[in-house]
């Protein structure tokens, strides 16, 4: 009797252990694909190799290439402003004041060097000149006395008193002549030209430079100060562009280094400029500024505009295949590699510098081979077909 149930618990035992092991292969076998391989993630393609028919390939415009050894390099964005250097920026203002009679300018006119650009008028301009022309005057009484002292003195005929007096009011007249002279020439007036024929209650004001006007603070009529600005004019012969760098780059640039630099409304527009200086002082936002060379100024391009630039940092021999051939997926990047006329394979790559449309790629795996011939002409479609075909 106690063998009996000995055996019925054994056979309950194995039943049970029968039908656990039944339940396991059947999740296993729910788990696998007819070729007994893992399924993979949800998204990812099944399969890493895909065949084309005819048709297909016709649709799908395939074209191949290899990967090409080029000189490449890495590039840095940055932007800045258009700015003209200190030397190149002129503020015209008349030294004694007065009033403005007349001007043609307005902002962005061109003017060029010695052009009349405004007109002044005062009474204190008649004054100057009349002080002048009666200093002058005197200077050739005094410098004849002078002489006429001078003959007598070395005659004994005169004291030599008589003399130093003489001599003493020549001199001080031939400064205050010289410094007249100075003043005159600060309001545009020649002081050789100058007799009383001409003397004039207005001056000209005349451009200093070749360039544009950048300012115009004043109107006909205004009565200006001596320390009071007219115009601002700027030079664009130098005219060059501060570009703010990080200071984690600076180490990467020097003097003389190529970049290319555009505006936002005309990215395709490119300047060619060259790296001319280089601040030694960062700022609270880590950055510093570097100046550029505009190789050939346009002259749309004006003070005050901000572009943007793009800095070649890093120049390398590198295998490159064209962007086109690289498709994205789920965080990754790929090539398609062909093994025969119609059959491709999806292979992961890690993607380096990119530069003019080509991308530097290695091999994600040891094993993987980039040495054939790679699509570098509808890769994406390649790669729509091989998710359609995993989701079948």
């Amino acid at each position: 009797m106690i063998y009996l149930t000995l055996t019925s618990q054994t056979k309950r035992i194995s039943m049970k252990m029968v039908f656990m092991l039944f339940i396991l292969l059947f999740i296993a076998a729910c788990s696998t694909n007819e070729s007994g391989e893992a399924m993979p993630e949800e998204g990812l393609p099944t399969e890493q190799i895909i065949t084309l028919n005819e048709a297909q390939m016709k649709s799908a415009a395939i074209q191949l290439g290899k990967l090409e050894q080029k000189d490449i390099s890495s590039i840095i964005l940055v932007n800045g402003k258009i700015e003209v250097p200190p030397q190149n920026m002129v503020s015209v203002s008349m030294p004694l004041g007065g009033y403005l009679k007349f001007t043609q300018l307005l902002p962005g006119m061109h003017v060029a060097k010695g052009q009349v650009i405004a007109g002044m008028e005062d009474l204190q301009y008649i004054q100057l000149q009349q002080e002048y022309l009666t200093a002058k005057s005197k200077l050739q009484y005094t410098e004849t006395e002078f002489n006429r002292q001078k003959e007598l003195n070395q005659s004994k005929a005169s004291s030599d008193k008589i003399f130093q007096q003489s001599q003493m009011e020549y001199e001080t007249l031939k400064i205050t002549l010289s410094a007249l002279a100075e003043k005159l020439k600060l309001i545009n007036i020649n002081p050789v030209s100058l007799t009383e024929a001409n003397l004039s209650k207005a001056v000209n004001i005349y451009s200093p430079i070749d360039g544009f006007v950048s300012k115009v603070n004043v109107n006909i009529g205004k009565y200006v100060n001596p320390s009071d600005i007219l115009f601002e004019l700027v030079n664009p012969s130098d005219i060059h562009l501060n570009l703010k760098i990080f200071e984690k780059d600076l180490e990467k640039l020097y003097i003389g280094q190529k970049l290319m630099a555009y505006t936002n409304n005309k990215p395709t527009d490119k300047h060619s400029c060259e790296i001319i200086l280089i601040s030694k002082d960062i700022s609270n936002e880590r950055t510093a500024e570097v100046h550029c060379h505009f190789e050939d100024y346009d002259k749309t391009l004006l003070p005050g505009m901000y572009m943007n630039a793009e800095i070649h940092i890093l120049s390398k021999k590198a295998l490159v295949i064209a962007d086109e051939a690289i498709v994205s997926f789920e965080g990754k990047e790929y090539v398609f590699v062909a093994k025969t006329k119609n059959t491709f394979e999806m292979t992961e790559v890690k993607k380096g510098i990119s530069e003019a449309n080509y991308s530097e790629i290695t091999a994600s795996e040891p094993s993987a081979d980039l040495n054939g011939s790679i699509v570098t002409k509808g890769a994406y479609s390649l790669l729509m077909q091989l998710k359609n075909k995993s989701e079948e």
